[in-house]
């Protein structure tokens, strides 16, 4: 059965791979298998057929044969339990990039999301540099306590697994900042993630997406 998934017609992000079918598109890459893509509109996006598949009118969404899914995180976690690659194969260690997944997601990612939006929708607002600065304190607290933990080792646990995949692409909106920058190993373990050839597959095919939409 072949998998598709869903992806901006027009990425926000310029073709800088930080849409969250970038998430998707790599954990397929790493685990060798094809897959569709079937680009939206963001009117399209709020249409009664894409509700059906993602209720909050997002992207990405994933199917294969009957089953249909939303979340990247959850599309993840399960194109790893279904294709070797992405999970350790023993009980402890598969629990312990199930707990990284957890981590980038809803510890890592989203002080450094809510930056991101500040940046581009209250940069106006009479709140916006204390509300920047509060950001910013909270993900430097965050990236302190990653960077302790990575050390000078390339991964978070032993192998490559799905809990990098996911960490490094919330990471991926800080790169070249002043903050990311700040952390040596962590600016390192993003860099080996984008030299995956898994990656760079991944990359090039969302980036194809954006260039070609530039050009119409």
């Amino acid at each position: 059965m072949t998998i598709t998934i869903t992806a901006f017609e027009r990425s926000p992000d310029r073709g800088r791979g930080l849409a969250r079918d970038m998430r998707i598109r790599w954990a397929l890459e790493e685990v060798g298998q094809p897959y569709d893509v079937r680009l939206v509109s963001f009117k399209t996006m709020r249409e009664p057929a894409h509700l059906a598949l993602q209720p909050f009118g997002q992207i990405p969404t994933y199917e294969e044969g009957d089953l249909a899914l939303f979340e990247s995180g959850a599309i993840v976690l399960h194109i790893g339990e279904r294709h070797a690659g992405l999970l350790p194969d023993d009980e402890n260690g598969r629990a312990r990039a199930l707990t990284w997944m957890f981590a980038a997601l809803n510890t890592v990612e989203p002080p450094i999301f809510d930056r991101a939006l500040a940046r581009i929708l209250e940069r106006n607002e009479p709140w916006y540099e204390q509300r920047l600065h509060a950001l910013e304190v909270s993900i430097r607290k965050r990236l302190d306590d990653l960077s302790r933990r990575l050390g000078d080792a390339d991964w978070l646990d032993g192998a490559f697994s799905a809990g990098d995949l996911l960490m490094v692409t919330v990471l991926l909106r800080l790169k070249g900042s002043d903050i990311l920058d700040g952390y040596p190993n962590l600016s390192a373990y993003v860099a080996r993630g984008e030299a995956r050839p898994a990656y760079k597959r991944a990359f090039a095919a969302q980036l194809a997406v954006f260039t070609a939409a530039s050009t119409t």
